[in-house]
């Protein structure tokens, strides 16, 4: 195994929670795409404008496979041509076994006419319509939604950013939380693309000199054992635990779905491979979703 996954009771705790759909709505021009790019940021899966009929057939998917569908989120808008059929359906998802959130974008009507000229785009409502009619009726047709919406956030004044901001805010901060990949490398293979935080393990023993441990990786307990009794390896560790653990909460409110911690040394296959697992055992107590991966063990294999 190169990669490795927090231990413990995640799984569970999952299913001890209702699965989560959220629903998200609005104009025509009002940002929903950005809306739902920004979810799938944060691990849900989207879909968007699908069909009325088949948002309950994905509840019904969301209790049944919850390891793969326990955060949804959904587009609907006016292209879907069951609008009538919207506060029904509202109806039948609050009766049902998932927690549901109705997110609605609205914008005012010269800030979608703007963007519309700016973009060349088609209105989904033009075919019979001009575009200020279309934008009219739309609003006519979205108003079960709107008007039982949860959040209902007006972007004419915001740009992209501003959008994905206030769509995580919208969320628990659990659900904010970037996820955090610690890598091991070795230098002489240059560094790992797109690295946040890099710390170079080379000041550290090296168990590359000690015979017995010279074809053993710093997954084995002998290396383990063998880093560990070092003084300075445990300053190390210190040392960058607390670092990370001041700096890292920096960036949940800064539009991160992921981060990246990289540690390299000579080879890429004690010490790095070491501090890399040891790391993030340290950082699960206030980071529950680290991922662990070990770059040049993986082209050993």
């Amino acid at each position: 195994m190169t990669d490795s996954a927090p231990p413990g009771d995640a799984t569970s705790e999952q299913h001890a929670k209702p699965p989560e759909l959220l629903i998200i709505s609005g104009l025509s021009g009002s940002g929903k795409t950005t809306a739902l790019q920004s979810l799938e940021d944060l691990g849900y899966y989207c879909v968007d404008n699908l069909p009325v009929p088949l948002v309950l057939e994905l509840v019904q998917l969301m209790t049944s496979e919850r390891d793969q569908y326990q955060r949804c989120a959904v587009g609907l808008d006016a292209r879907n041509r069951d609008t009538r059929r919207f506060k029904a359906l509202l109806e039948e998802l609050h009766a049902a076994p998932v927690n549901i959130q109705l997110i609605f974008l609205t914008a005012s009507d010269q800030s979608l006419l703007q963007r519309f000229s700016a973009t060349r785009r088609r209105h989904p409502l033009t075919t019979e319509n001009s575009l200020p009619e279309a934008i009219a009726t739309e609003r006519n047709l979205l108003e079960p939604l709107s008007s039982q919406a949860d959040i209902i956030i007006d972007t004419t004044a915001c740009s992209i950013h501003d959008l994905r901001q206030r769509i995580w805010n919208g969320v628990s901060q659990e659900q904010r939380q970037p996820a955090l990949l610690v890598e091991s490398f070795a230098f002489s293979r240059g560094l790992p693309p797109d690295l946040d935080f890099v710390f170079d393990a080379r000041c550290l023993p090296n168990p590359h000199w000690v015979p017995e441990l010279r074809t053993r990786t710093g997954l084995d307990e002998s290396v383990i054992e063998y880093l560990l009794q070092a003084p300075l390896v445990q300053n190390y560790l210190h040392d960058i635990h607390g670092l990370l653990h001041s700096w890292l909460p920096r960036f949940s409110g800064a539009q991160r779905s992921y981060l990246s911690v990289g540690i390299g040394c000579t080879g890429g296959q004690h010490r790095s491979v070491f501090v890399s697992e040891q790391l993030a055992s340290l950082l699960r107590a206030d980071w529950p979703e680290v991922r662990v991966r070990h770059r040049e063990l993986a082209r050993r294999l």
